[in-house]
């Protein structure tokens, strides 16, 4: 694993999952059902923990949702899936709280985002918040979210910046703010008598530098854990090079510890997907590992057939779909390396670097493809079941080096 010096935080507990305190990174995720739905959500639920989500976000928006809770937690806990279930609060949180307290109860961790308890009685409305907290011994995340910013504090800076000799940018100010209200509601939340183990941070933006620049400043200033992640990251191939670029800079800084992929689902597209980008991201930057690296050559002019690249996906598929039960059967596997590579020019010095790894030939050269294993050749495979029979020996090197 990366030598990366992490920011030294307090540590939140949300349910059975250390957050901060040197505990690893966690990755979570939101649903996009109905909460409402209760057998949709337990469904999606089931199926983000499955990918590898630590902590599951729902919303909880209104009456029918805040009832559903209870059932949703049970149902979850009767197949045997312990996933902490965050809330999400936004304008009627403070009374959804105080009215259904089996939902309080039900639930890990609340989600408030201080922008979004109300104007007049914005204070009044998060302190009742924190208050049904502590009545149910639940951490809450302060989630400052530049869309919907404190405006009346935004506005406060704003006049203080213009009466400057030399009056900073909007976007400084806005940082300004973000982190502001990030400090302000976290102490308003002490004083009311939440414990400080019993706060996490967010100051989310949707730009790049914009959010690295945030986290870089509330870092400096807090010792809560932080949530880390670009909002609104967008969808598609946009959304997870942005998220992954704005997340290697902040966790190469050691700041982070827990984090979230937001990525506008594809229409049918699977959910968790923004799982699976999440851990991606952290296993390369070394950070933690969750499933064996498959690494594969881009392909060039001497590899006009497509067959080394098939094998990579056939491989890589194979893995990712053998990994729920080789996790529990063989710890440690997932810190395996596997290259599958297309050539000679890189094909034998990267298979030898790897676990195992096979080096087909390119389109004029010999048709025989060796593979090696823990650095030394082990065999050379030839015909039509080449992939049939290197599965084969990934599995038998799977039983013999990280059997319990």
């Amino acid at each position: 694993m990366a030598s990366i010096k992490r920011r030294k935080s307090i540590q939140v507990m949300v349910g059975d999952v250390p957050v901060g305190g040197g505990a690893p990174i966690v990755v979570q995720s939101m649903t996009n059902t109905d909460t409402a739905d209760i057998d949709e959500t337990v469904e999606q639920i089931d199926h983000l923990h499955k990918a590898g989500s630590e902590i599951v976000r729902i919303t909880v928006n209104n009456d029918a949702a805040a009832k559903a809770v209870p059932y949703i937690k049970e149902k979850l806990m009767n197949r045997g899936v312990p996933v902490p279930i965050v809330g999400d609060f936004h304008y009627n949180g403070h009374v959804l709280l105080t009215k259904y307290p089996d939902m309080a109860e039900s639930l890990g961790k609340f989600r408030i985002n201080p922008g979004n308890t109300g104007t007049k009685t914005r204070d009044e409305n998060f302190t009742t918040i924190v208050e049904q907290a502590i009545k149910y011994d639940k951490p809450v995340r302060i989630g400052v979210n530049w869309g919907s910013l404190d405006q009346q504090l935004l506005a406060q800076k704003m006049d203080a910046n213009n009466d400057l000799a030399e009056p900073k940018s909007a976007k400084e100010v806005m940082l300004d703010t973000m982190v502001e209200s990030a400090k302000r509601s976290s102490k308003l939340a002490e004083d009311v008598g939440l414990a400080s183990d019993k706060i996490i941070i967010s100051c989310k933006m949707s730009g790049v530098q914009d959010v690295v620049n945030v986290y870089t400043r509330i870092a400096e200033v807090i010792d809560y854990p932080l949530h880390v992640g670009l909002t609104e990251a967008g969808m598609g191939m946009k959304g997870m090079v942005a998220s992954a670029s704005a997340l290697s800079v902040i966790l190469q800084r050691g700041i982070g510890d827990t984090i979230r992929v937001s990525l506008t689902p594809q229409p049918g597209a699977d959910r968790a997907l923004e799982v699976q980008v999440a851990q991606q991201v952290l296993q390369s930057l070394g950070i933690r590992s969750f499933i064996p690296q498959v690494t594969s050559c881009p392909g060039c002019g001497r590899t006009k057939s497509t067959y080394f690249q098939e094998l990579a996906e056939e491989i890589q598929d194979y893995i990712v779909e053998s990994m729920p039960v080789w996790r529990e059967v063989y710890p440690g596997v997932e810190e395996m390396d596997v290259a599958v590579m297309g050539c000679v020019v890189n094909g034998p010095g990267e298979s030898r670097a790897a676990n195992i790894g096979i080096s087909l030939p390119g389109t004029f050269e010999e048709p025989k493809a060796p593979v090696y294993v823990d650095g030394e050749h082990f065999k050379t495979l030839k015909g039509d079941g080449i992939g049939k029979e290197f599965k084969s020996i990934l599995n038998d090197y799977i039983v013999k080096n990280y059997k319990n």
